[in-house]
């Protein structure tokens, strides 16, 4: 099944994308939650049309992320948390990631952040989506509580 993508899904593709997903999954789940559309001939047009309108905007979007970028890469990141030895008393997510670079003044939103789930202390890396074109990896480092 031929779908246009409405909003950005994830391991399936990017806001504007044609993607060929399974019927059952098209049908059952990203057209009635609104996350796509039928890719008919039509459709096609129009997005095509659409794409060539948006495309001098999207460069503009493109330098505004590069200048996040830049200016996450600048922030160090170190998250203090309780920890027995090595091992941490609970675990730290993208949700405290984020909370650290909301306090550093850059806010992003949680899901566009990919760690893992970290369980010790020790040096880490995620990777920051900020735009389809633009990701960027950050180092972090979990700290034990004195």
């Amino acid at each position: 099944m031929e779908l246009i993508l409405k909003k950005d899904v994830q391991n399936v593709g990017f806001k504007d994308d044609i993607v060929t997903v399974k019927n059952g999954y098209g049908r059952n789940f990203l057209i009635p939650q609104g996350h796509a559309h039928l890719a008919t001939s039509s459709a096609k047009k129009v997005l095509a049309e659409n794409l060539k309108q948006r495309a001098h905007k999207e460069a503009k979007v493109i330098s505004d992320a590069e200048a996040v970028a830049e200016a996450l890469k600048a922030i160090e990141i170190k998250i203090i948390a309780k920890a027995g030895g090595e091992k941490l008393f609970g675990s730290i997510t993208n949700i405290d990631i984020a909370a650290v670079l909301a306090k550093g003044g850059q806010v992003i939103d949680r899901k566009f952040i990919t760690s893992g789930i970290v369980k010790r202390t020790g040096k880490y890396s995620a990777s920051v989506r900020l735009h389809r074109d633009v990701i960027v990896e950050l180092p972090y480092e979990i700290i034990a509580e004195e």
